[in-house]
């Protein structure tokens, strides 16, 4: 990898959850200094080991706290993590994606402008591009992250801000706790407890942690010297499957059987059958672990509650 980021010292949101957490892991060991921002809710549990190394700003929730975290933090570039993932969201829900996941990012870009800070990496979603569309959000999540790079466009058109987009897609590893489908896939095999599930037609693109982490690292490298003011990026294994083939793949990687029952379940409302984004790679970025691989390498043996 070249690691061609002169400054190396970064500023992560999202540092809690699970692709945030692997990124912070991955700076320390290429010797960044790592700041990160949590809310008063933050869960640093994924982070115990990590800790004492990285340094810990605890937002307020105000703007003008923002400015005073990045004004402390004074990081030469910030990767954009932070976001509140619903796939349907409930009535009652809508002040937490609006909070998490426009006032939170536009409190953020705001304090660069104001402190200096010239460099983001933002997080974008393949679900901003329902039927490959160029903008056609499949739920609210995917509209408020839109809307969020619809308010970056003023920022890096009116300031002097350089921002990349990384337009990820399903994600998957060691330590993955979230109720996601390769962590039931290995709770059904070890419990043997049924899974029910839709008809399985569905293309699923599913990218290793540690390659979605490699392509943060060179939109990092890149963003310094791009022409635009603002990049945008797929991160895609470059090989969707099927719903049915992943769990083939999967039983011959892990060497179990997942006791799967297809077709119980609906599709959800508005299904990704085959999911696109029309933006290149990251340059000089390829995915590196094949599905076999990183499931022959999860190797989670114990049952889990979600």
């Amino acid at each position: 990898m070249n690691n061609s980021l002169t400054t190396k010292r970064a500023l992560v949101t999202g540092a809690s959850g699970y692709i945030g957490s692997n990124l912070v892991r991955h700076l320390l060991g290429l010797g960044w200094d790592v700041h990160i921002i949590t809310r008063t809710d933050s869960n640093l549990k994924i982070l115990d080991s990590e800790v004492d190394a990285i340094t810990v700003h605890q937002h307020d929730g105000t703007s003008r706290d923002m400015v005073e975290i990045l004004s402390k933090a004074k990081p030469e570039i910030i990767f954009h993590l932070a976001s509140l993932f619903l796939a349907q969201h409930r009535t009652e829900e809508i002040e937490a994606l609006i909070s998490s996941n426009l006032l939170f990012s536009t409190q953020l870009v705001e304090a660069m402008t104001v402190t200096g800070a010239k460099y983001l990496v933002n997080t974008g979603t393949s679900w901003q591009h329902y039927n490959n569309e160029d903008y056609r959000p499949v739920n609210l999540y995917a509209a408020t992250k839109q809307a969020f790079e619809d308010i970056l466009a003023y920022y890096v058109d009116a300031h002097d801000l350089t921002a990349t987009t990384l337009y990820l897609f399903d994600t998957y590893g060691p330590g993955d706790n979230r109720a996601k489908l390769i962590p039931l896939l290995w709770n059904a095999a070890v419990t043997q407890k049924s899974l029910s599930m839709s008809p399985g037609e569905q293309m699923i693109d599913l990218v290793h942690a540690n390659d979605v982490v490699d392509a943060f690292v060179a939109a990092a490298n890149c963003v310094q010297s791009q022409v635009s003011k603002h990049t945008r990026y797929s991160v895609s294994s470059g090989a969707p499957m099927k719903l049915r083939e992943i769990i083939k793949s999967f039983d011959n990687a892990s060497g179990l059987s997942v006791p799967v029952v297809f077709g119980v379940r609906p599709y959800r409302p508005r299904e990704v059958m085959c999911p696109q984004v029309n933006y290149p790679p990251v340059p000089g970025w390829k995915p590196k672990i094949s599905f076999h691989s990183g499931i022959r390498d999860y190797n989670i043996r114990e049952p889990r509650d979600f």
